[in-house]
């Protein structure tokens, strides 16, 4: 567990934790829905359900404000022997609802991903996002990640989801000062 400027607390889920992650994060992906064709929207939406129930073998994290969970993040481990081969730990479903954006939860939630991995042993850290996710890439970006198109990929025609990457063993404090 860590604590954050202004009582944030960024900890491991417990089992009391699904419903407010299910929550929190619907409702911070809520948005895009309006902004995607529908099917698209519906499959995507599908696949964060499906995530949320199993979210094994990632380690699920969830920022805990005044005791309410105002935020949530799955870490994956390494997986080089898995079909796609993941051969770096990777952040999916950074999750900051709109009613608790503008507070440093999303920067507090990954910082915690970048210290695991670090912990683990891991040189890179990566995950994707969209240009339709523009706050979330902004402080991608200003955390160090870099655009990876070897990392992309394409759910459906025009659709284009963007990998990035954190080069882990280069500026080990880089991220200390986003909030």
């Amino acid at each position: 567990m860590s604590r954050e400027r202004g009582g944030l607390v960024i900890r491991e889920a417990g089992s009391q934790d699904h419903a407010a992650i299910h929550e929190v994060t619907l409702a911070a992906y809520e948005e895009y829905a309006a902004r995607m064709p529908p099917p698209l929207w519906q499959g995507y939406r599908r696949n964060i359900v499906a995530a949320l129930a199993d979210p094994s073998p990632a380690t699920q994290l969830v920022a805990e404000a005044d005791g309410v969970v105002v935020g949530a993040v799955l870490l994956y481990p390494a997986m080089p022997d898995a079909q796609p081969a993941r051969p770096w730990p990777e952040v999916r479903l950074l999750a900051v609802p709109p009613a608790a954006r503008g507070r440093g939860i999303g920067a507090a939630l990954m910082r915690e991903c970048i210290r695991r991995a670090r912990a683990a042993g891991a040189t890179v850290l990566s995950l994707h996002t969209t240009d339709l996710m523009r706050v979330a890439k902004a402080m991608y970006e200003r955390m160090g990640f870099v655009r990876a198109p070897e990392l992309d990929f394409r759910p459906a025609p025009g659709v284009v989801i963007q990998g990035f990457r954190l080069d882990l063993a280069r500026r080990p404090d880089s991220t200390a000062d986003v909030h």
